[in-house]
């Protein structure tokens, strides 16, 4: 039988990825798995700098669009879109944790909006949330200039502490209702915080 589709004002149950979902951070697997090692041993030693400024000001968005500069610049949208279906085939069993997983199946059985909210670019996560069958995807946009390509800058805010909160207000309204939500850092306690059953560093389980 098919599965009836979730109510579109019903709760939301939302998810961060990396580290929740996923074993590791899945942007720096990716952006390590397209860039062959002697690109990648440069780029890190050019983002010393940047890795040298985060100790001082500690954001986090700063220095991932200093890696996205330093990687994608210049990057079709075309071209990454299919990189990261790619890497999604390639990499999801490695990646998601199963017992996340398992609890992301008990929740598709219920009335509720699944949603992932993650600081990574949405692009990237977007083939393993329609692979998870995911409701929605909430994440840090990458801009593209007019000829389409990554300029190394981001078109929204890094979707981390505060701003999953705003994210989410924004796609779903003030009437917002957070049933459950699941993170593992303290860039999740905000989302947490509005949830009705917050739940942090759960699932531990590898693939």
């Amino acid at each position: 039988m098919a599965q009836d589709a979730p109510p579109s004002d019903g709760p939301i149950v939302a998810f961060d990825f990396d580290g929740t979902l996923t074993t590791r951070d899945s942007f720096t697997a990716f952006l390590k798995w397209r860039t062959p090692a002697p690109r990648w041993v440069l780029g890190g030693l050019r983002l010393v700098p940047a890795a040298f400024a985060y100790l001082i000001h500690r954001d986090r968005g700063r220095i991932k669009a200093a890696a996205v500069r330093e990687f994608l610049r210049g990057v079709t949208r075309e071209r990454l879109e299919a990189d990261a279906r790619r890497f999604a085939e390639m990499h999801s069993r490695s990646l998601l944790r199963p017992d996340a997983v398992m609890a992301w199946k008990r929740w598709r059985n219920e009335r509720v909006r699944l949603v992932i909210v993650t600081a990574s670019p949405d692009l990237i996560v977007a083939p393993f949330a329609r692979g998870l069958g995911a409701d929605d995807l909430i994440g840090t946009r990458l801009e593209f200039d007019a000829l389409d390509r990554v300029t190394g800058a981001f078109a929204s805010p890094n979707c981390r502490g505060p701003e999953k909160v705003d994210r989410l207000t924004a796609a779903y309204g003030p009437a917002l209702r957070v049933r459950a939500a699941y993170g593992d850092t303290s860039g999740d306690t905000e989302m947490l915080a509005i949830a009705g059953e917050p739940y942090f560093r759960v699932f531990t389980g590898k693939p």
